[in-house]
């Protein structure tokens, strides 16, 4: 264990009574608020290419940095696992879609591949055709199931070849090569498609691509490279919305926004103003990083005091934190035309002072602890616990600070350790319950929210950690051949919250929990006689016959000798 990681252990033991002594009767989560969302909210799933299509090598479609860091980087991914089948996705289109039917949701928030549409990434190079008309034939389908397609352009799956030629996000000229694809996205399904995102939790991706290099491409520049690679996403970001602006919107009648992944960061002790201090600066490191130059035309203040100060002690003469010019910020601000949010548990938040002299690094330049309360409900990942009212404050806390905009939720929902093949996921639909119940009050309260969707419609590859974790509504198993795929609980229960718009009454709700129980239990049991049918059913199709066929030819040969007998 390094020194450091010894002193943040040794800190956090120290809080951790000091948690209990701040927090002593402090409401978990308020009352249970019964009601219906407004008419007109937009209930969905979600899910992305590369963790769900496979086919990675199939008709036409280049590598990814995913498809070259599940390949080469042994030990990066648990148990080695790669995305190259994942779901069988890409060849369960019409099977996928029946699930959305099944499950009654007004969308369906999925990505195309960058590298499936454009094989290097450059569209001057080659536009792949069948990469085309698979996304165009979903597209078409989910209309005729009257399921809105909700598009993401850009999760994780960079084409390898603009990583290898220009180093990826690092480089500027990405800006143009992705305002390339999203035009042609934009021309190709922009008549069908009318809710566009141009990224997905690019926090995320860059944080773990270029500052830990957990994720693809596994860079580990300190404290430099997500800066970079942020800034140069933002711009991206707001090329894209100018170009549909100018180009597309007068005849597609489309919106283009971003999907902005942050957890509730709450003050441990809320009469103490530096703890206040320290959960702003999280949010603002956080959701500020990408939503304030969208909103306000630049990083957030605390963003460029904190690092500005960090990188001067470290003897940098400019700060780590790269600059928009004037003319940038002007035309930055202002390019979305709803805020997506993705949001999954929450943290306590204490001050920490990190020495300048520990190096560049995107967590000492926050200057804060992250704590959990012992007593929230573990939901198997080690980061994820269920906090419901975090939710509440995270959507009224980007109600007030972006001046009420459109938001829409774009990821919310909980994991299952892969070792537990049990279909009634009670606990998930605890979660379910909890956490749409305070998106209703914080519409209440006045967040301007107009769709939720809930992640994911199937179990997937889930980056560094292979297929151990589990969010889907769709059990998939993944040892077998074809990928079959078994409705969970929790699929019956948000069925029911869909249908009702909402929660009705104490009774009705009740009657939804015991309903997708009872039937689980059916699901639970064919899921455990899979494996027997499956052999009779080999048994029936294989053995049988050729059992016969013997036969046959055993009694054909034994007629040939007795006729040869006789004559």
């Amino acid at each position: 264990m390094k020194p450091v990681r010894v002193v943040t252990l040794w800190w956090m033991l120290l809080l951790v009574p000091r948690l209990g002594a701040t927090r002593k009767g402090f409401p978990e989560e308020a009352s249970f608020y019964y009601g219906t969302f407004p008419p007109g909210f937009s209930w969905g799933v979600g899910s992305s290419a590369y963790q769900t299509e496979g086919a990675w090598d199939q008709d036409g479609k280049g590598p990814s940095i995913w498809d070259a860091f599940t390949h080469s980087r042994k030990g990066k991914v648990l148990g080695d696992e790669t995305a190259d089948v994942a779901c069988d996705g890409y060849y369960k289109v019409q099977e996928d879609i029946a699930l959305l039917r099944e499950l009654h949701v007004s969308h369906y928030q999925f990505s195309l591949s960058w590298p499936r549409l454009l094989p290097t990434g450059v569209r001057a190079d080659q536009v792949n055709g069948k990469g085309v008309k698979f996304y165009s034939d979903i597209i078409d389908t989910l209309l005729k199931s009257n399921i809105t397609p909700m598009v993401t352009l850009h999760y994780w799956d960079l084409p390898q070849l603009l990583q290898v030629k220009y180093g990826g996000w690092q480089n500027m000229s990405l800006i143009n090569y992705f305002s390339d694809y999203a035009n042609l996205c934009f021309e190709a399904f922009g008549d069908r498609v009318k809710h566009w995102i141009t990224f997905s939790d690019p926090r995320a991706m860059v944080e773990k691509g270029y500052e830990t290099g957990h994720h693809a491409p596994g860079l580990k520049l300190h404290g430099m490279g997500l800066y970079k690679a942020a800034h140069h996403i933002i711009k991206a970001h707001a090329q894209v919305w100018h170009s549909y602006n100018t180009t597309w919107r007068s005849r597609q009648q489309g919106l283009v926004g971003i999907s902005l992944n942050c957890d509730w960061g709450e003050p441990l002790d809320i009469r103490n103003p530096k703890d206040i201090e320290a959960a702003e600066r999280y949010l603002q490191f956080c959701l500020g990083w990408f939503a304030n130059p969208i909103y306000a035309g630049d990083y957030p203040q605390v963003m460029k005091d904190s690092i500005g100060r960090k990188s001067a002690e470290q003897g940098l003469e400019t700060s780590r934190l790269p600059v928009f010019t004037v003319q940038e910020k002007s035309y930055i601000r202002g390019t979305s035309d709803f805020l997506g949010l993705g949001h999954f548990t929450t943290r306590y938040i204490t001050e920490r002072n990190y020495s300048s002299r520990q190096g560049p690094s995107y967590q000492n330049d926050r200057d804060v602890v992250e704590l959990v309360d012992p007593h929230w409900p573990d939901l198997g990942s080690k980061w994820l616990y269920s906090v419901p009212w975090g939710f509440r404050r995270l959507l009224n806390f980007a109600q007030t600070q972006y001046v009420n905009p459109p938001m829409y939720v774009t990821e919310n929902g909980a994991s299952q350790k892969s070792d537990c093949t049990q279909l009634c996921d009670q606990w998930r639909i605890q979660y379910l319950k909890g956490y749409i119940n305070e998106m209703l009050k914080a519409i209440k309260d006045g967040a301007n929210i107009k769709g939720y969707t809930s992640w994911s419609l199937l179990d997937k590859f889930e980056w560094e950690k292979g297929y151990s974790e589990r969010y889907g509504f769709y059990y998939v198993d993944f040892k077998r051949r074809h990928k079959p795929r078994y409705p969970k609980a929790s699929v019956q229960y948000y069925k029911k919250i869909i249908i009702a718009n909402g929660f009705p009454s104490p009774r009705e709700v009740e009657s939804w929990h015991l309903e997708a129980l009872e039937i689980c239990s059916i699901n639970n049991y064919m899921l455990a006689t899979e494996p027997l049918l499956s052999h009779m059913q080999m048994v029936t199709e294989t053995v049988v016959p050729t059992v016969c066929a013997l036969c046959i030819l055993t009694a054909a040969v034994l007629l040939v000798l007795l006729l040869r007998r006789w004559s």
